[in-house]
């Protein structure tokens, strides 16, 4: 049967970027819209009521169509329906792991980083609202710097985050640092454990296509699509 898989997401929501890595990993021939779900008349609450980013419409010949709403339901139906490479290991530990980490960086992450670097950076310029706040934006690299920190001493004893194996917990870590590294405030030089995991990351073919994102009015980073920065 004919399938059609098509993505509408935003180049530089996390969120958005973890659902690419894992269909690139997996090898999922897919459709991209871009979306501009911040504008009212954008169109995506057609889809998902919430407006949020991503949303995946599966259509099948023979099926009802199927609308995936947000991040947890698009990566259930990947490793229902795709099952390798796995992509949450084998061990439970290691599954259990992967997915506290998951979790430590859609909500965690978000709230004490990107709540305030991407707003300041990122979330304001497109919605028109002034200048960054400089004390906000302090606030979000100390707090960058105390994750970073974090995760250094994890990779110190841990080939990926979660263990052995490269897992979603990775996907997670990888999408919300690299729209970080877009705008040049990842700490690199201060956390050598940290940037040699996020360059493996970066030479896996699904992390290609995030390489070539670029967002009108806002140029990346000068390192943000060298493999070897």
């Amino acid at each position: 049967m004919t399938q059609r898989i098509v993505l509408h997401h935003f180049p530089l929501d996390p969120a958005s970027r973890q659902a690419r890595l894992a269909l690139g990993e997996k090898r999922v021939v897919f459709e991209e819209v871009v979306v501009r779900y911040w504008e009212p008349d954008c169109g995506l609450d057609r889809l998902n009521p919430s407006g949020q980013p991503p949303v995946l419409v599966v259509e099948e010949a023979g099926r009802q169509r199927l609308v995936l709403c947000e991040l947890t339901a698009v990566l259930g139906w990947l490793q229902d329906n795709y099952a390798a490479p796995a992509l949450m290991g084998d061990d439970p530990a290691d599954r259990a792991e992967a997915r506290r980490l998951r979790q430590w960086f859609d909500r965690k992450f978000d709230y004490e980083v990107n709540a305030l670097l991407l707003h300041e950076k990122m979330e304001k310029r497109l919605l028109g609202l002034g200048p960054p706040d400089m004390a906000a934006m302090r606030a979000g690299r100390e707090a960058l710097r105390r994750h970073f920190a974090y995760l250094e001493d994890i990779l110190k004893t841990r080939d990926w985050l979660a263990g052995r194996r490269l897992s979603l917990a990775d996907f997670a870590a990888a999408a919300h640092i690299s729209v970080l590294d877009y705008f040049d405030e990842a700490p690199w030089a201060a956390f050598p454990s940290v940037k040699t995991w996020y360059m493996k990351l970066k030479s896996r073919p699904c992390f290609r296509p995030l390489l070539a994102d670029r967002q009108p009015g806002m140029a990346p980073s000068s390192h943000y699509d060298d493999l070897d920065f």
